[in-house]
């Protein structure tokens, strides 16, 4: 493997990781703020964090920035809309309209997503070896999420989701298509910072309709832990990792999200661990072995 591509797989994993971390944390702060407060919380603190980061890079490289283009201005609002924002948006309403269940399974499409836009909007070539790796890694997440779903009950929600996981697959796409004249830092933050302006409407109209508790520390630290790790670090880290390597081979890391997320709800929420998910997970880490590993 190529250095590049090792690195890129790092921290694709990394992100991927600590998306599946997130819904331990996200899933007691809902408790207390409701879901696009949450989200806009996140945005600010994770912009802050950027920003800041961004500028003490510029200041210390010798380097003079690369100025940031109209079309690199218009690819970063698009990447901040249809990404961080419609994504995310679409992926908390279609959780509420159908289950935790439901999303898990349809969002794991999103790699199948990236693969095509990839190929016509990046030229990346389908190869055997994505193929099999993107089967064999949905039947991971099949066999421990399990097929029971119900699609027909959860109609709107399920709509919903397949749109979170294609508006996510074109943020993917297009930030590797901008990382040619950017990086991923100066991507991540002011995407982050148009996500931020598109979501304070709705958050706005949020706070007048729901009740938000913020009086103790537990709720303090799990949107600033929100916001730096799972939004500011894993961002950056998903980004940067697509910059690296071919974006349909990364994509396959996407799947590692459920595999965290179900061992570390078994590790912190006593959540029970069946025989599926060590089957599926095999299965998972097999597809992306096959992916990001050359003979």
């Amino acid at each position: 493997m190529k250095k590049n591509n090792f690195l890129g797989a790092v921290f694709l994993a990394l992100a991927a990781s600590i998306w599946g971390s997130m819904y331990v944390v996200s899933k007691y702060v809902l408790n207390f703020i409701p879901p696009i407060t949450l989200v806009w919380s996140r945005y600010a603190v994770g912009f802050i964090v950027l920003f800041i980061i961004l500028k003490l890079v510029q200041r210390k490289s010798n380097k003079t920035p690369v100025p940031i283009t109209k079309r690199d201005w218009l690819l970063i609002i698009w990447i901040g809309f249809i990404g961080y924002f419609i994504s995310i948006t679409l992926q908390f309403a279609g959780t509420k309209l159908s289950d935790a269940h439901t999303a898990s399974l349809i969002t794991s499409a999103t790699p199948a997503f990236i693969v095509v836009f990839a190929y016509f909007v990046l030229k990346e070539k389908f190869t055997l070896s994505k193929i099999i790796a993107l089967i064999l890694s949905t039947l991971g997440v099949v066999v421990i999420v399990g097929w029971n779903i119900q699609v027909g009950s959860y109609f709107l929600g399920s709509i919903t989701l397949i749109g979170a996981a294609l508006t996510w697959a074109l943020l993917t796409v297009y930030a590797k298509l901008a990382s040619n004249s950017q990086s991923s830092l100066v991507i991540t933050t002011y995407g982050i910072m148009f996500a931020l302006i598109f979501t304070t409407p709705l958050m706005l109209w949020e706070i007048r309709t729901s009740s938000i508790f913020i009086g103790s520390k537990l709720i303090i630290l799990g949107v600033i832990y929100l916001g730096t790790v799972s939004t500011a670090g894993a961002f950056f880290l998903w980004n940067k990792g697509m910059e690296l390597m071919d974006a349909g081979i990364g994509s396959i890391l996407f799947f590692l999200q459920p595999l965290v997320g179900s061992f570390l709800g078994w590790l912190l929420l006593n959540e029970h661990l069946t025989l599926n998910f060590f089957i599926g997970g095999a299965f998972i880490l097999i597809g992306v072995f096959m992916a990001t590993v050359k003979n």
